[in-house]
């Protein structure tokens, strides 16, 4: 995929830049594969506001996309690559040998035509599912799972992978894209190659307007509030601000706030690099 850059013939266009979406292949999604998707705008059941920042945005239907591929030993051919409103990623049409058609995460790469497959015994090409005991060392791989059959929940955005290690009994160390280091149950699937659309980072939204379309309002910055609304606030022209923190008084820089006692602990073979 590749960026756009536009001429600023408007001012919202001077420093937008956007996917040229050449890798989607259609724009009209499986209809057996939406569902309703309600949204509260930030609201409790009795209509309070619970979380600032969230209203408005386009309609969205849920794409309901196979995190499991649970569908073993069935080749399946991609149909199509397309654009979906609830990720970064891409998703593709997978249409199986036995008529059923799934969604999965698109990997980067991944053409009209070719044929996937999951299960055991099956060779490490692009956007096949195997088994964690089955990858080879060093391979790039998304979608994985933490608990065998829950699902992939790791690696699912654009352009994230993680990059099999080693392996030791019924445990793999596998490097997450974090940097953190991380034993994963050999039992568990993963997708070969990285997750679609890499530059996704790289998108500048140019206007505020994005961001109300996409259902985000807007933040207000705590070093123009008051001190009574936040530990940032007051102080004479710019003289406010002090240690980056939030309205609750945490500390944004530093602080850790993982608990000592996480039962998941145990499965950390190295941390994460710090930023400090």
């Amino acid at each position: 995929m590749a960026l756009k850059k536009y001429k600023p013939v408007t001012p919202g266009q001077r420093f937008k830049v956007i996917s040229n979406f050449d890798e989607i292949t259609t724009s009209t999604p499986e209809k057996s594969l939406l569902a309703p998707q309600k949204r509260s705008g930030g609201r409790n059941n009795q209509g309070k506001m619970t979380m600032r920042h969230i209203g408005g945005g386009h309609k969205k239907k849920y794409r309901i996309i196979d995190f499991k591929r649970n569908k073993e030993g069935i080749p399946g051919v991609v149909k199509s690559v397309e654009y979906d409103p609830n990720r970064s990623a891409r998703i593709a049409l997978i249409v199986y040998k036995d008529g059923e058609k799934r969604y999965i995460i698109a990997p980067h790469g991944i053409q009209v035509g070719q044929e996937i497959i999951a299960g055991r015994g099956v060779s490490p090409d692009l956007g096949n599912s195997l088994y964690i005991d089955e990858i080879p060392f060093g391979t790039i791989i998304h979608n994985i799972e933490l608990r065998p059959g829950q699902g992939a929940k790791i690696a699912r955005g654009a352009g994230s992978y993680a990059q099999l290690l080693s392996r030791d009994g019924k445990y793999a160390q596998v490097k997450l894209p974090s940097g953190e280091i991380r034993l994963i149950l050999t039992e568990c699937k993963a997708t070969i190659g990285m997750a679609s659309n890499i530059d996704h980072s790289h998108n500048v939204s140019g206007k505020a307007g994005r961001s109300r379309w996409q259902g985000r309002r807007p933040r207000v910055r705590g070093v123009s509030m008051n001190p009574v609304d936040h530990p940032m606030g007051g102080g004479e022209g710019h003289a406010s601000g002090g240690q980056p923190r939030s309205r609750k008084g945490i500390p944004a820089i530093g602080y850790r706030t993982r608990k000592k006692n996480k039962s998941s602990n145990q499965f950390i073979v190295e941390r994460r690099k710090s930023n400090k």
